[in-house]
């Protein structure tokens, strides 16, 4: 047996239906524009306008920063192989690609849950909210998120690749995700799979608790206000975030925290799809029809545009 260490993995893709490609091609394509244009834009507006250098859009900024470089990561990897006879990628970009989506799904997770904080603080004391959300204190989640976004990726990227590689180079799966790949070392994955199920159950639950924790005080709160128009604008205020929240972790737990996550069915590639190139899009045209001041900021820089 030949157990010379593989160079190169060859990538199932989306579909071998010739007739479906250039849907799935202009499909993805405008998904992808559509992603850098929100993103960027969500980014410019927020640094243009002061009345937005607040806390809440301080991590939202970074939130689409991280989005658009997450999309970046898998997207446009996507489009060329629609586009090419033979898809493939080499260990060393498979490696890459692993490590950046992995970091930037952490960073994303710890974000979400820092701005659930960040609502609790300015919905249940709005009185001591300038005082709790200070600069430092804001900067400093951001840092955290980060640093523990890549700590836990160079942990599960160095796991997966230092195991051998040298049977079968084909990854049943559109990119490079951490169940599939572990799926074709010859290597035993034991160590590697308790890394990673304690990484993304470690990181998703603690996340969903803060942020249930969060909300718990935010709606108890929200219903002991007497007027019916600052209830609407508390719960407008925290709709978003609750709806993009939802969205990325139901999708993340349904690939990961299962019994087998390296046998991977349409179902979970349709879910792949969802959190690695959906999401990226969905948020920053949920923050713009979700809040109302958003909005309000937009119509202004059309105005002046035109």
């Amino acid at each position: 047996m030949n157990k010379t260490q593989l160079t190169t993995f060859e990538l199932a893709g989306l579909t071998n239906d010739k007739n479906l490609i250039p849907f799935l091609f202009l499909f993805f394509l405008v998904v992808y524009m559509v992603t850098i244009m929100g993103n960027i834009g969500m980014m410019a507006i927020i640094q243009m306008f002061s009345s937005l250098h607040t806390p809440m859009y301080y991590f939202l900024n970074y939130l689409s920063l991280v989005d658009l470089m997450y999309s970046s990561t898998i997207t446009p990897k996507i489009l060329v192989d629609l586009v090419s006879i033979k898809k493939s990628i080499s260990l060393i970009g498979c490696a890459f690609q692993v490590y950046f989506y992995a970091a930037l799904a952490g960073v994303e997770v710890v974000l979400l849950s820092s701005m659930s904080y960040d609502r609790y603080a300015a919905i249940c004391h709005p009185l001591r909210y300038a005082s709790i959300m200070t600069k430092p204190k804001w900067t400093g989640l951001v840092l955290l998120s980060f640093a523990v976004g890549f700590f836990q990726s160079a942990a599960q990227t160095g796991c997966l690749f230092s195991l051998s590689y040298w049977g079968s180079n084909f990854i049943e799966h559109f990119y490079c995700e951490i169940p599939p790949v572990l799926k074709l070392s010859c290597s035993s994955t034991h160590r590697c799979d308790i890394v990673t199920f304690l990484f993304v159950s470690f990181l998703g639950i603690c996340s969903c608790v803060a942020i249930l924790v969060s909300y718990t005080f935010i709606i108890s709160s929200i219903l002991r206000m007497k007027s019916i128009k600052g209830r609407l604008k508390a719960f407008n205020t925290c709709s978003s975030h609750l709806i993009c929240s939802s969205i990325y972790f139901l999708t993340i737990f349904f690939i990961y925290l299962r019994s087998d996550t390296r046998v991977l069915s349409k179902e979970d590639k349709v879910a792949s799809i969802f959190y690695s190139v959906i999401t990226p899009m969905l948020n920053p045209i949920i923050y713009s029809l979700r809040n109302q001041e958003v909005k309000r900021v937009i119509l202004r820089a059309l105005k002046k545009c035109t």
